[in-house]
């Protein structure tokens, strides 16, 4: 996509669907773009709800060996858990459509997300991909943080070793946590982006 179509559609906030089809390119650095999606409880959660915190994007497919890399190690809960305890809200978010991995009725995400001890702030439910294709969302995982003016700091992987394997864990370097000790600390980030690693995101065709 253009760079100047790209910036056209932050800059006047473009109701995620119209371009469902199309991948957006979300820039660190510049506004990340508003969106509305419901909950697994059925309420409509819209990022602008949270503004003046930090918000953390977590895309999330509970049948994906590199998400369960991260929760079966409990690394992923345990920064939720840290994170959220320091005010910072944790939106994860599952697009992946019906019939396709990854997919959950609400009811189900709620009791995966029970048995895995899991601590985010809310599970946002896309299953048209529309809004997973509007930040560009390529992988379960693939993070991204918002600081509390509304700005993208950080996107990408996790951490910097691309396996399945949790005992890799210990051993990688955590971008998510290293950005957002620098964001709160009111520092630059120092990596803003990083390529994701995981699934691709199981999109509808």
């Amino acid at each position: 996509m253009p760079k100047l179509l790209t910036a056209l559609f932050l800059a006047v906030g473009l109701t995620v669907g119209a371009f469902s089809s199309v991948f957006a390119q979300v820039e660190s650095g510049k506004a990340a773009p508003e969106f509305t999606l419901k909950d697994s409880n059925g309420n409509d959660v819209a990022l602008s709800r949270y503004q003046g915190k930090f918000v953390v994007l977590e895309w999330l497919n509970y049948d994906c060996p590199f998400v369960n890399k991260h929760y079966n190690s409990g690394n992923m809960q345990s920064l939720q858990k840290a994170y959220t305890g320091k005010g910072v809200t944790w939106l994860s978010i599952i697009s992946s459509a019906p019939e396709q991995q990854g997919y959950y009725e609400a009811a189900d995400v709620n009791r995966l997300n029970a048995e895995k001890k899991a601590s985010p702030t809310a599970i946002l439910l896309d299953p048209t991909g529309q809004v997973g294709k509007f930040y560009g969302a390529q992988t379960t995982p693939h993070m991204f943080i918002i600081d509390p003016k509304g700005i993208l700091v950080y996107q990408g992987a996790i951490d910097d070793i691309r396996s399945t394997n949790p005992d890799d864990v210990a051993k990688a370097r955590n971008y998510v946590s290293a950005a957002l000790e620098e964001a709160m600390a009111g520092k630059p980030v120092s990596t803003p982006s990083t390529k994701s690693y995981g699934c691709s995101v199981k999109y509808q065709q």
